[in-house]
């Protein structure tokens, strides 16, 4: 029955959302957890592969710390503070593989430090000293790549729907409290398989409808309209460096 609604062959109102399905499994339901487990193992394999920069399947290691950090997120999930289930595991799964990347490559170079050499081929500490710059130089331009990769993947999906940077500097809830309701709509909008349809074949918000679903006018809608769909993009996207930069800041 779980997966059936996971998948969404069961589509009424009165469906658990991901973030109950979540607070179920917190609470100790393991059937909800092992469904939740087994219809995310698509995102945590893409998620993996995304942050390695490789296609990675049950056999890596990286997919075991995937699949450990997304019940980490399960079980850390906050509904009131957190964005989105799936946005807060991007970032849970993010850190845990890069603190596996990072271990591996500090167990390496010490391996390589330890293994006996000759006296003619020994490295001198200053060549030691460059080599770690060169790595963490070499690390750092990758994330900036990344992220630059990310930034123009992003400007890209948004001028399909006629929107830049710059509109959305300007069209952003001054408010603290009117950004929360547009993020909470974006949320809404997100993570519902008819919305979500609608806006990516039309272009355009389903506004009758979701007039319909909460207490929000149709000139709130239209004055946000353009940030809402910034943000659905961004939360049904792999995203993971601009997400993890503007958490905090768009709601």
């Amino acid at each position: 029955m779980l997966l059936s609604i996971i998948y969404g062959v069961f589509k009424t109102k009165t469906n658990p959302s991901w973030s109950e399905l979540a607070s179920k499994a917190k609470a100790g339901d393991e059937e909800v957890l092992n469904d939740l487990l087994f219809a995310y193992t698509p995102f945590m394999k893409k998620t993996a592969s995304f942050i390695c920069k490789r296609s990675i399947d049950e056999h890596d290691e990286e997919f075991s710390i995937a699949m450990n950090a997304f019940h980490e997120a399960v079980m850390a999930f906050d509904a009131d503070q957190n964005a989105s289930l799936q946005t807060f595991a991007h970032l849970i799964i993010k850190r845990r593989i890069v603190d596996y990347i990072r271990k591996e490559a500090s167990r390496k170079e010490k391996v390589l430090l330890l293994q006996p050499i000759k006296e003619e081929e020994a490295l001198s500490e200053q060549h030691f000293l460059l080599y770690e710059q060169s790595v963490r130089t070499y690390t750092e331009e990758q994330l900036t790549i990344a992220r630059r990769e990310e930034l123009q993947r992003y400007s890209e999906k948004l001028s399909i729907y006629n929107l830049s940077f710059a509109e959305l500097t300007k069209s952003a809830p001054k408010h603290a409290d009117t950004r929360k309701t547009a993020f909470q709509l974006a949320q809404i909008i997100a993570s519902s398989e008819e919305f979500y349809n609608y806006l990516i074949t039309n272009k355009k918000l389903p506004m009758k409808e979701i007039e319909a679903l909460v207490e929000v006018s149709r000139k709130t809608l239209e004055r946000h309209r353009k940030y809402i769909i910034a943000v659905i993009l961004l939360l049904n996207s792999d995203f993971i460096y601009i997400k993890d930069y503007v958490k905090g800041e768009i709601i």
